[in-house]
């Protein structure tokens, strides 16, 4: 379901089981708690990381969704305690028509103050999580037509 790799001391694949083994107090029931936009439940980022063991060398997370083929890479200390990974929805893994098998949630990721975490760091489709030292893959668009014409096919699908 989800692999986390790069530089790790423990690379692993989660299962939807694995996710919703980790310790609870990274665990939330429901993110409408959070943000009543998002629903179903979710694992606290910094949760993943400590089971990973997160080398010092790592600066950024790369997203990776093969599903869509989209990728981002987004500076880690950014985000690290205020992001989520949405895995589960009514006890159920997220379904692929949910955003599954994984969602990236970031709160409020405009408070970050960096252009590199916009609105599409905010990944769906997730099954591969890669920490980097420094920037690593990113297709996300680069100019306000590109992002204009992403959201438009995504209205398509």
């Amino acid at each position: 379901m989800l692999r986390i790799d790069g530089e790790v001391e423990l690379p692993q694949t989660f299962s939807f089981g694995d996710l919703a083994e980790i310790d609870a107090s990274f665990q939330i029931a429901d993110m409408s708690a959070i943000d009543a936009t998002r629903k179903g439940g979710a694992v606290q980022l910094e949760g993943l990381l400590q089971r990973v063991s997160v080398l010092t060398t790592a600066t950024y997370i790369g997203l990776h969704a093969s599903t869509d083929d989209f990728h981002a890479s987004i500076p880690l200390a950014a985000i690290r305690e205020k992001s989520f990974l949405i895995y589960e929805l009514d006890g159920k893994p997220l379904e692929l028509s949910a955003g599954g098998p994984a969602r990236f949630y970031i709160v409020d990721h405009a408070a970050c103050h960096t252009e590199e975490i916009d609105e599409c760091a905010n990944v769906k489709f997730v099954d591969h999580i890669e920490l980097t030292a420094g920037k690593g893959f990113d297709n996300r668009p680069e100019d306000d037509e590109e992002h204009a014409q992403l959201h438009r096919d995504e209205k398509i699908e």
